[in-house]
């Protein structure tokens, strides 16, 4: 979010917690993406906005509490609505106090999302499947107003990757689920209380190798009964989606286009290896 957004979307946070009785003076911004992510004080809660026109925070909040009640290692909710203020929409979250910064252990890693797909496995919910993921990226490869900077060869190179993975993941006859869509580091809580995964507005069904391809590559070293092929196939799947979306001209993914160019190697060397 810019500037100006930025302030307004904590405005409306704000708004939401004092309106709750939760004392909320001040707001430090955790993250900046599309969404705004803020640690409210001195209540000491987390506040997730996004612009009102994102449908996401309901299915999100849906997603969450029935994992919680599964006993998944997720993170709480500290209300279980979605509020609107103005143009933007707010849920509010439990924050939690960071442990001492420490890489998370491979196995640990792993064990989470294990424990994560097993809840995921208990509940009924309609998701969208990780081919539609898939098929947006595509589209933006095809739109050259989005995407004016990406060369023509990059662009053939990406939309013919993504469409034969797209194939070939799909076709793979591995069991299929609810995943959280997006499992990758950013999205695991270290906190005094164990591993908690958060956001879940990813989430889609597929096969649980998808989910493991945004994990480290140790991770899968850890999870028992993957197939290993068909990983490395997910795992050049994503990379040339979020490749992809790094091209975007309203991408606001911090360094994303050093990234884009760096990506587009990685993906030319695993393509042709």
């Amino acid at each position: 979010m810019q500037a100006d957004e930025t302030r307004r979307a904590t405005k409306a946070a704000m708004s939401v917690a004092s309106s709750l009785g939760l004392t909320a003076h001040d707001a430090v911004v955790l993250h900046n993406s599309n969404k705004l992510t803020l640690r409210l004080q001195p209540c000491d809660v987390l506040a997730r906005v996004a612009p009102v026109a994102d449908q996401s925070a309901r299915f999100e909040i849906d997603v969450a509490q029935r994992l919680a009640a599964a006993g998944s290692p997720v993170a709480a909710l500290e209300a279980p609505e979605v509020f609107v203020r103005d143009d933007h929409v707010v849920t509010l979250w439990t924050y939690y106090e960071p442990v001492p910064a420490q890489a998370v252990p491979p196995a640990d890693y792993a064990d989470a999302l294990e424990r994560l797909h097993a809840g995921m496995r208990t509940i009924d919910l309609t998701a969208p499947h990780f081919t539609d993921r898939v098929s947006a990226a595509l589209l933006l490869a095809a739109d050259h107003d989005r995407t004016p900077e990406l060369a023509d060869a990059d662009r053939a190179l990406l939309a013919g990757t993504l469409e034969r993975l797209r194939r070939v993941v799909s076709e793979s006859g591995r069991p299929e689920q609810l995943l959280h869509g997006e499992p990758h580091p950013g999205n695991l809580l270290s906190t005094w209380t164990g591993l908690l995964f958060v956001d879940f507005e990813t989430c889609c069904r597929g096969p649980i190798e998808f989910d493991l391809a945004h994990a480290p590559a140790e991770v899968g070293d850890h999870y028992p009964g993957v197939a290993g092929h068909l990983l490395r196939d997910c795992r050049i799947l994503v990379l040339a989606m979020v490749t992809m979306w790094r091209w975007d001209r309203h991408d606001q993914f911090p360094d994303g286009r050093r990234l884009g160019i760096e990506w587009l190697g990685e993906i030319r060397k695993a393509v042709t290896s």
